[in-house]
């Protein structure tokens, strides 16, 4: 193989059940189905954040986001029991970018779609990519997913274009003209976040199979808690039970239909044998918020939580010549995994300054069943817009827990046996739990992790108000 090509696909508040290869009933998504068909599935995969930004942030640094800074989704504030955590609004141009560093081994490098790692000064184009096409501040389609879409660095399409469409067409355009240098795809739709707009006939499909499979006959929704943040607490959290949104499901069909042509533009300019694909999400399905258009069942609740639902995420891999098709690694691996893994599939020296938090799994990819590494931190000290609240966690083997910052409250689950986070383990294990808590309070230190204060001025909502 020459220097490979590198597509990295990522997809916003995808959630880990959200395609047919990982278990999904209801949506279809043939193109990925045949890539996991084609390379290797992952079903531990992390993303190091159940919000964007810094997801984003990690992948692109090799680092946590406590160690970056980019802890929220940029723009995102709130406070409630704990007052609100300061953070970085941008990525830092001090970080030497998985760009830039892949540009320095003599790769094109572009960015198209969704950034949201800050405003113009910090854009793709100034953290090493050579093309930024529809990269900007938004975390979102502000106006839509119909043209126009009002876009500074995305010119207007014919009116009604469809925004997933058209950033698979930029991509292609660069593809056909690579000249025979390797190039970085940082293919980044803004695909499947609200808000949840899709083609009326894939819509119309979604509403007959609904009503085909009785759908429409379940309860589809429960009724839960209100939200633990101030700017929302009149609200409750409405958790989605089942995959049944037609709206949604013509989304994800759309996504998997632009990605297939995506991949035959690759396969038509006889560079698929030299092209690495790498599919994943930014943090997990939108399951209790903001309309709940998916259920990441049997996963614990969804984007912006600290359980599984928030965290896990599909993760398919092709790499010609070295992943075995269809074969499976349950080894769990997270988002700053991806700098050195990427680094070293492209046969460029790592750089362990740079990214501190990454471990390269090659070697999984090669069919080991192992990594040599003690534990997988996450620490998200803020109020989400899903109803999560402040708090961190940390994986070790297959023994998960979870500190809470507003009380302290320790959970500790064991996921193989217990996926769907249900039965808590903290009392009947009190010497595995404290041993993980000081693990974690260790590497909170380690990585200047900063935990919110309690704010004084906090009224819980009284029953004359529910």
């Amino acid at each position: 193989m020459d220097r490979p090509n590198i597509i990295f696909i990522l997809i916003d508040d995808l959630g880990w059940k959200d395609l047919s290869s990982y278990g999904s009933q209801f949506y279809e998504t043939p193109n990925l189905d045949r890539l996991a068909a084609e390379g290797m599935r992952f079903t531990d995969a992390y993303a190091s954040c159940p919000v964007c930004s810094p997801t984003r942030a990690s992948i692109l640094t090799g680092k946590y986001p406590a160690t970056v800074g980019v802890t929220q989704f940029i723009g995102g504030k709130g406070q409630g029991k704990l007052l609100a955590m300061p953070y970085l609004h941008y990525l830092p141009l001090e970080e030497k970018s998985l760009a830039r560093a892949l540009k320095e081994g003599g790769y094109q490098t572009w960015h198209i779609g969704k950034w949201h790692l800050g405003n113009a000064p910090y854009y793709p184009e100034h953290h090493g990519f050579d093309i930024n096409i529809g990269g900007c501040f938004w975390g979102a389609p502000k106006y839509g997913y119909f043209s126009p879409w009002q876009m500074e660095t995305l010119e207007d399409g014919p009116e009604g274009e469809y925004l997933t469409d058209r950033l698979t067409d930029e991509a292609i355009r660069l593809i056909k003209t690579t000249g025979g240098r390797p190039f970085f795809l940082n293919m980044c739709y803004y695909s499947v976040h609200i808000p949840i707009q899709a083609k009326e006939p894939y819509i119309e499909k979604y509403r007959a199979k609904a009503k085909e499979m009785g759908l429409d006959r379940v309860k589809t929704f429960q009724e839960g808690e209100h939200f633990p943040c101030e700017h929302k607490k009149e609200k409750r959290v409405i958790r989605r039970l089942v995959q049944s949104d037609p709206t949604y499901a013509a989304m994800v069909e759309i996504l998997d239909e632009n990605i297939g042509r995506l991949l035959k533009a690759v396969e038509e300019m006889g560079e698929a044998e030299n092209t690495i694909v790498i599919f994943t999400s930014d943090n997990g399905g939108l399951a209790t918020a903001e309309g709940s258009p998916t259920s990441n069942a049997p996963l614990s609740e969804g984007k912006g939580w600290m359980y599984e639902g928030g965290v896990r995420e599909p993760l398919i891999i092709k790499r010609p010549g070295v992943t075995q098709p269809g074969s499976i690694s349950e080894v769990a691996v997270t988002s700053p995994d991806f700098y050195p893994t990427i680094l070293e599939m492209a046969s460029l020296p790592l750089l362990p300054e740079q990214h501190t938090d990454g471990t390269s799994f090659v070697g999984l990819l090669k069919g080991e069943d192992h990594l040599d590494r003690e534990a997988i931190y996450w620490h998200y000290p803020h109020y989400s817009n899903q109803g999560g609240t402040p708090g961190s966690s940390i994986r070790v083997g297959d023994s998960k827990l979870i500190e809470f910052f507003e009380d302290g409250k320790i959970e500790l689950y064991h996921l193989r046996e217990d996926t769907s986070e249900e039965r808590d383990l903290a009392q009947k294990d009190r010497r595995r739990a404290s041993e993980m808590q000081k693990m974690l309070a260790h590497w909170r230190q380690q990585a200047h992790a900063k935990i919110p204060e309690s704010n004084p001025e906090y009224v819980t909502l009284s029953s004359d108000d529910e």
